[in-house]
Formats: structure tokens, sequence, C-alpha cells
């Protein structure tokens, strides 16, 4: 299969373009002292006088300088032992020598490691570049969905608000010869998304709900659903500055989402696509939704806003009721929804819902073999009594317990009983430079979901 991926990523060079690579020499780290034996006494004292025990890397001495390097890892498969090489290795081209069977994980983790997003400010130095030898057309779309989650996450909301952010999924249907559709402003309420309205009515920028379709009508039904909430002040029930600080990732839901699609039809899996992204700007206005303020949704369900900073479960209600009219073969969604999840899993660990054990296990099978855990949550229904309202069917918001599982249980209010669905509520963002995780956007569980709908469709 062609890859649809206009050109390498940063740190990854193709063979015939590659400058006189030098060898990298991959050694696991239960095999370094057999390598070492294997070498010459200039070698062996190199590693001698530079006290190498035998982790890490070291670069390796030759005639004119530097013969090559040493790179040790624990395990091969897992793309984050190489994700260091680009930031560490010297400038030039580098060779994989040895390693044979981990080749797919090397070009992923070093892929991921060179990432840098440089829209605003230069990338500092450049990063090392592996030659790619042999077909990697999958692991380089797989590198892109990544980077495009990346980048749109980090794009600060002024150059990403809904107008941009319906641009970018015009172009990507637009390259993959998908249908577009955009309903926006007042239209959504002619159109019966009031819930979506509702949230983003107080911005300059107006609300909107994009679609975009692609596929055979033959082949199985899957909607993604993305929350694409470009800045959340938190509304009237405003958040502090610490809080408000990096809500410019509040999109992160809408970023899976449209990569996820993107990756879907470069890949061209068998499925009837639809991709739907409420976008908006949760603001502060004189029309602001207002504490208090019964709002009606798609489903015929009333709400009560127990609070204006619960405002993603609003706007993925009426996408998700509009998903689960075509009867698809799955929904899943994406959304940077909770707090709590984070204080429950930590940074690292999205949080995973599903109302089907097969799709879920699914997903966290992939996650382990992929290195791109989740990690399920309960649907514990009692817990609906916390989103209980005197004046309306129910709240959007109440107890400050169990906020994630609560918030889940609210989006499967509007999932049509018996059809399969899985919400990923995911931080989208690393907090600081970690190897092939740098600070900022980030894309969480992806890898894993695609793994997982590849195994179901292909």
């Amino acid at each position: 299969m062609t890859s649809t991926t206009p050109a390498l990523p940063a740190g990854l060079i193709a063979a015939a373009d590659a400058a006189r690579p030098r060898p990298l020499h991959v050694v696991q780290r239960a095999d370094v002292d057999s390598w070492r034996a294997g070498q010459d006494a200039r070698t062996q004292a190199w590693l001698d006088g530079h006290g190498f025990d035998g982790s890490g890397w070291i670069a390796l001495p030759g005639d004119d300088g530097l013969a090559g390097a040493l790179w040790v890892v624990a395990d091969a498969h897992d793309p984050y032992a190489w994700a260091q090489a680009p930031a560490v290795l010297p400038p030039g081209d580098w060779r994989v020598a040895g390693a044979d069977d981990a080749r797919s994980a090397c070009v992923l983790g070093w892929g991921l490691g060179a990432y840098r997003y440089t829209r605003y400010c230069s990338g500092g130095r450049a990063p090392a570049r592996l030659v790619l030898e042999g077909g990697h057309a999958a692991t380089l779309d797989l590198i892109a969905a990544c980077n495009r989650v990346r980048d749109l996450v980090n794009t600060p909301t002024e150059n990403m608000g809904p107008e941009q952010l319906e641009q970018v999924a015009r172009d990507i249907a637009t390259t993959h010869g998908a249908g577009f559709d955009s309903i926006a402003g007042d239209e959504l309420l002619a159109r019966n998304f009031p819930a979506i309205h509702a949230v983003g009515r107080a911005s300059h920028r107006a609300p909107r709900l994009l679609q975009l379709t692609w596929g055979d009508a033959a082949h199985p039904q899957l909607v993604l659903v993305g929350k694409g909430v470009c800045f959340d002040t938190g509304g009237l029930d405003i958040k502090p500055a610490d809080g408000m600080r990096n809500m410019k990732k509040d999109m992160g839901g809408a970023a899976h989402a449209l990569a996820m699609a993107e990756l879907i039809m470069a890949r061209a899996l068998p499925v009837r696509l639809t991709l739907l992204i409420p976008a908006v700007e949760n603001a502060i206005g004189p029309n602001a939704l207002r504490p208090g303020e019964v709002i009606a949704t798609r489903k015929g369900l009333s709400v009560e806003i127990d609070n204006t900073d619960a405002e993603g479960r609003l706007v993925l209600c009426d996408a998700l009721a509009l998903a689960g009219e075509q009867s698809p073969d799955l929904i899943i969604d994406f959304a940077t929804l909770t707090g709590a999840a984070r204080i429950a899993l930590g940074p690292d660990l999205p949080a995973l819902y599903s109302n089907d054990d097969d799709v879920a296990g699914a997903w966290l099978e992939q996650g382990l073999a992929h290195h791109d855990p989740v990690w399920r949550m309960p649907l514990w229904r009692p817990y609906l009594r916390y989103l209980h309202s005197r004046i309306a069917d129910m709240a959007n918001a109440g107890s400050r317990m169990a906020g994630s599982v609560t918030a889940a249980l609210y989006l499967e209010r509007f999932v049509p009983e018996g059809q399969p669905w899985a919400h990923l509520d995911v931080y989208s963002w690393n907090d600081g430079d970690r190897p092939g995780k740098p600070a900022g956007g980030e894309a969480q569980g992806l890898r894993a979901a695609w793994a997982m709908l590849e195994a179901r469709y292909r």
C-alpha cells in the first residue's frame, strides 16, 4: 500500500538520501559483555577508559574520529527504548546494525523522539537521523497521526479556534476524498444541536459541529467523536489561573479523533467512517451559559447546569446522540473530559470506559502490546444519583465523588441501549520532557486504538 504521508517525519531519512551513515550497534543489555569481548583491543580500551557500565549508549572511536556508537536496550521492541537517540546521538545519519526483528519499533520510537513543535521558534539542534531501509509506510502513517495530535494541541488558541479546526478537518477531507459538512452558529439550533450552541454562544467565534464521512456504504460503520473545546475558561464558573493556563489543549479529544480518521483513510481501513467534532470556545460574555439554567439536548433530555466548567459533556452529548441515530457498528469518543481522571490515574494513563467488554478488552490488550496503555474504569451506574436534578431530567455535574465515572455515565445516557460504545478520557499532554514524550501536546491511547480497530475490521 502506498502511504499518503507527504514527507518523512523529522529524524528520518530515506536510504537514497543518506550521507555516509554511521553504524549504530544495537545490543540487548544481557548481551553487552559478549559483544564487548568480540571487539578489537582499542574499542575495549575505549569502553574501559570511559567506565562504560553496559547501559545507555557510548560513541565509538574510529580513524577519522567517530566510527559509530553502541546503543544498549532492555527491550528492542519497546519504541521508547529508541526515542532518546535523535536527541543524544551526534548529528548526522545513522544506520542500525542489529535488532533486525525490531525495525518497526525503532522507526516508531525514533520518529516520536525526534518531534519538535517549531511553528513559533527554531527547533534547536537538528536531530540525529535514522536511515530507513525497507518499507515502513504503516509506521510512518502512525507517526504522522501522533504528530498531528501534537501539532493541533500545541497550537495556541488564536490560531486553533473553531474556524481553524474546521479548516484542518476540511483539508483532511479534501486530501482523502471524504464528504464534509459544518453546521455553525444559530444553524445549530435550527438543526437540533442546542447543547453545542449553548456552550459556544458566548464566544465571538461561532460554535459548530463538523462532520466528515468516508468509505464504502457496504462496510461496517464506525463513528468517531472528539471533544473540540478550543479554549476553556470554565465559563462563569471560571477556572483559576493555573487551571486555565493550558486550556488550549481542551480540544485534545478532537485532535485524537481527527488524527484517527486521517489514519483510517490513509491506511484504507474497510469501514464506513463518520467523524463528528463539536468545536466551540467556552467563553465568558453577556449571553454565557449560567449555573442553574436548564438546556435542551438533541436526545430530548433536559439538563440543569450545575457547573459551566463541565461543558465538554454538553457538546459531546449532542454529537453522541447523532452518532447513535445512525446505529453504527461502534462509536468511540475521545475527550479531555475530567481532571478527576488525572487524579485517579495520573497523566500517562487515559481512562477507558465502555459498555462492551470485547471492545474494552481488545483496547486494553493492544495498549499493552504496543506500549500505549489505557486503563479501564467502571461505568458504575448507581453513581447516576450524583447527576440528579430536581427540575430537569438530569444535571451536568454534581458531587465531587467519582468525577470521571459520573462524566462517563452522563455521556452513556446519550448512547442508545445496546449500542457498542467506548469513551477515552485522555490528558493529551506531557507535563515535562521525557524520551519520546516531549513536553506539550501528546497522543495517548491512539496507537492502541488503531491496533484494536485494525484487528476488528481488517
